[in-house]
Formats: C-alpha cells, structure tokens, sequence
C-alpha cells in the first residue's frame, strides 16, 4: 500500500502535491488534534482549488476543495498530503465526500496510520473505481506531519525540547539570573514552537525562579487572529505556586512517561519542554525527546560556575556520548538555531499504536 499504486507518478503529480503541502502549512495553527492536511483538487479543465484542514469539528481539506469546486469537481484529480479518512469522527468520512463528487483519481502523499484508517480509505476508492496513487513526494509529507504521524504510531505525543544557551553550553548566571540571553528573533521563533503545541511543559523549579506565563506574545500570528488563540495547555511538573503567571495550568507529577502517557489521554499530539534543566535532562535521559531545538547566542559566560543546559547525571564514558542527526542549522538575527533528531535507534515510531490515543480525531 505504500508503493504508487494504480498508475506512474509524473512530474506534474510531484509539483501538485507541493501544491498541497502549502496548503497543508495553513492549517498547521488550527486543526490539531487533527492533522493539519492540504489537498489540491485539479478540475477536468485544469483549474486548481485549495483546500485545509480547518479546527477539530469542521471540514477537512478534501472536503473544503470539493465544496469550493461544487459540480466541477466530478471528474477531477485530488492532490493529498494524506490519505483520506475512512471512520466517522467528529465529521463524516472523507472518502464518502469524495465519491459522492465523482472524482476520478486521488493522489496521496502518505498512508493515515490511525488504525481506523490505515489502508481503508485507499482501498475505498479503489472499490469504488477511483484511480489511487500512494506516496507522491512521501519524504516531505512525513516531514510535514511527523508530529500527527508520530503519534498515531506509537501512542505518545512528539516531544520538542528547546534549549537556549551561550555559546559555552551555559543557560544561567551562578546568582541564577538567565534572561534574555539570546536575541528578539530566537525568542519569537520560540513563540513559534509554541503556538505549534498542544502544551508546554515546565517544572516547577522554573515556575518559583522565573514566574514565566508561557504565552505566544512575541509570534506573529497569521492574519486575521491574535497571539492569544494559540497558546498552549500549561504543564507544569510539580505545584505551581498561588498567584503565578502560569495559572490557569494543568499540574501533574509522575516520571516522564507517565506524564507523556496523561497528556496523550487528552488528545496532546505535540508537547514543547522549556525548562527547567531537570526536566530537560530527564526526558533526555529517557529517550523521550523526538527535536531538539538549540538556539545558540553569541555570549560567553567565561567559566565552570554557571548552569548548564541538562542537570542530573550524564555519561560516564565518551563511548556513551549520545549523537543526534543534524537536520537544520539556520542564523536568526545576531544566534543560531540548530535543530537535531534523535539517532535512529531511539526513534519510537515502529512501536504498536494505541487506538485508544486516536479517538475523537
């Protein structure tokens, strides 16, 4: 099911599903838990229409480009970064829509691995008499959709840690001061990471020191909202004290599976970590961190006396040494950003899906 199914991928089918990938960035901010999926629809005289997952409750991609093309779509090609849904969620299947507008042929970027779908929705259309092809420009789509695909494979929510430091590996002064050490741009890439998360996780060590209120203020949004309708759930690992910023908060305690495994029961596809370094190191330790997200300023503390990204007990051995697999560097303003995946044998994903992670989508 994985190969291209009933007919030859062209050149146009790749550039068409690129089509579909950027429709699918537009929905990103708004349809989790749902994945944030882009289709094309190209009618039999070749006019394109656009369609995204809007939020949970409201059509799908496949089904805002039917609608939009009415009549025109009979007949016509779709482009979809994933494949249609099969089950009856909080909105009837997509392959129903699909059908019933007479499409001639469905182009998927990859297989929905909800159990509820998994292949069904393919081989639907395939029953159906629609042409299918599977895995046009599939690299990217999983690229795309690695936090939903994650999820729906092994069960837990995608965990990003970000981590902020100097250029020595420090994140705090001895007295405990760490504000601002890298610049406008880190910070609101940051923002950013967080108006793509269902929750943002911080310990309680954090919340006494810093009084953060973990809010998406200095991200612009896309047109038309405000910051404020894409801030995460705040976790908080411990107690939050009366009257800090990070109230309202969800407190929980448990170790990092468990508080991974309660966040997943609430529909949580992407977590983001912020700190503090206890909690950083304990999700690294256990093998639990999918990104890691390093901004990197151009500062030096200069010393052995300052705090360091992980606490807790690290390697014994350089043969230890743990190495991620670079995927992007990129300079934001006067810092780095460097983004790293786990090595292949910690990644999670051939892990049995729990179904029930997948209800409600």
């Amino acid at each position: 099911m994985s190969g291209p199914g009933d007919g030859a991928t062209t050149s146009r089918d790749r550039e068409l599903m690129q089509r579909a990938i950027a429709a699918g960035a537009d929905a990103r901010w708004v349809a989790s838990p749902n994945p944030w999926v882009g289709a094309i629809l190209v009618t039999a005289d070749g006019e394109l229409i656009s369609g995204a997952t809007r939020a949970p409750g409201q059509a799908h991609a496949e089904v805002v480009a039917i609608q939009r093309a009415g009549d025109r779509a009979a007949g016509a090609t779709m482009y979809v970064t994933l494949e249609p849904c099969a089950h009856h969620g909080r909105t009837p299947p997509c392959i129903d829509a699909i059908i019933a507008a007479g499409l001639a042929r469905v182009v998927v970027g990859v297989l929905d691995p909800d159990p509820r779908t998994n292949g069904a929705g393919v081989e639907a259309l395939r029953r159906a008499g629609i042409e299918v092809n599977v895995g046009v420009v599939a690299d990217k789509v999983e690229a795309q959709l690695a936090p939903y695909l994650h999820q729906r494979r092994t069960g837990r929510p995608f965990v990003v840690l970000k981590l902020a430091s100097s250029l020595d590996g420090y994140t705090a002064a001895p007295d405990g001061s760490s504000k601002w050490i890298t610049g406008p741009a880190s910070r609101s890439d940051g923002h950013r990471l967080r108006a793509e998360s269902d929750a943002i996780i911080v310990g309680a060590g954090t919340v006494r020191s810093d009084d953060p209120n973990l809010t998406v203020r200095d991200w612009q949004p896309p047109t038309g909202s405000h910051p404020e309708e894409y801030n995460p759930t705040r976790v908080v690992l411990g107690e939050a004290p009366e009257g800090a910023l990070v109230h309202p908060c969800l407190e929980l305690s448990g170790d990092p599976d468990e508080v991974l495994a309660e966040l997943a029961n609430r529909g949580m596809i992407q977590v983001l970590i912020e700190g503090g370094a206890a909690v950083a190191g304990a999700f690294h330790r256990a093998g639990l961190v999918d990104r890691y997200m390093l901004y990197l300023a151009p500062a030096l503390f200069g010393g052995d006396d300052a705090r360091s990204l992980f606490s807790g007990p690290g390697i014994w051995s350089i043969g230890d040494l743990w190495r991620g697999e670079l995927v992007s560097v990129d300079r934001l303003g006067n810092d780095v950003r460097i983004e790293l995946a786990p090595p292949p044998d910690q990644a999670g994903d051939d892990l049995a899906t729990n179904a029930a992670i997948a209800e409600g989508a």
